[in-house]
């Protein structure tokens, strides 16, 4: 259908567990994939050293000056896609959050993203194609856990889809959110105080859902072969 399709993807969040999964995944249908990372360069690494089609991009989403030049370059480049999975998480509590940490938060997780979504915006609608997708929590859905305040608040302010997108749906650009639910990650088991084996009990399923089933999911949503789903707040979460 999309014969002169540019496959060239945007990961941010490449370094997480998800991230990989889905970077490998591009890769193996044959898509440029650019990954983004801040500290976590490692796992990147060892998939550079076979994959002649991956970019690794560093940023750090606390400093301006890089957050600009990254923008000017994505402005420049053919991005067909752009998979957001950036999760900072700070464990603060409701009652120990302030302005500060919860600022931070939004910043990271929310406000960086969507200004990243903006610089691509131009080329896509030049290519006639585009796909975003959101990386949220189940953890919305219930007003996240103690320790995940700053975290779910940002993650629910992500699912917000401002107007204009809605009206960037006729030039076959498209966004969705992925509420994903217990995945077996670094991230979930960062989370203070966090019992699992009691958490896992709560799914219909019986069980954590895997990294690699996720890319699956992400890559029909993100690529070329989603041709009609816009504009949704999608839950993979075994049944929660």
């Amino acid at each position: 259908m999309y014969r002169n399709l540019k496959k060239n993807i945007l990961i941010l969040g490449a370094s997480s567990d998800i991230g990989l999964r889905i970077v490998e995944y591009f890769l193996s249908k044959d898509w440029f994939v650019y990954a983004h990372y801040n500290n976590n360069l490692k796992s990147l690494k060892n998939l550079k050293h076979s994959k002649k089609n991956l970019k690794l991009l560093k940023l750090n989403f606390n400093n301006q000056k890089q957050i600009n030049t990254f923008c000017k370059f994505l402005s420049t480049k053919n991005v067909s896609s752009c998979v957001n999975l950036v999760g900072y998480l700070d464990n603060k509590s409701f009652k120990n959050s302030n302005s500060e940490s919860l600022i931070k938060s939004l910043k990271i997780n929310t406000l960086i993203p969507l200004f990243i979504h903006r610089a691509l915006i131009p080329r896509m609608i030049k290519n006639k194609f585009g796909r975003f997708l959101n990386i949220s929590s189940i953890g919305v859905k219930y007003g996240g856990s103690e320790f995940t305040f700053n975290y779910s608040f940002s993650k629910h302010a992500l699912e917000y889809i401002p107007s204009y997108f809605k009206s960037l749906t006729k030039k076959n650009i498209f966004i969705n959110t992925l509420r994903i639910g217990v995945v077996n990650t670094k991230l979930l088991k960062s989370v203070k105080g966090k019992n699992i084996k009691k958490r896992v009990k709560l799914i219909p399923i019986g069980r954590m859902a895997e990294p690699k089933e996720m890319s699956r999911i992400i890559y029909d949503l993100a690529s070329e072969k989603n041709t009609y789903i816009t504009g949704e707040k999608i839950t993979i979460a075994g049944g929660e």
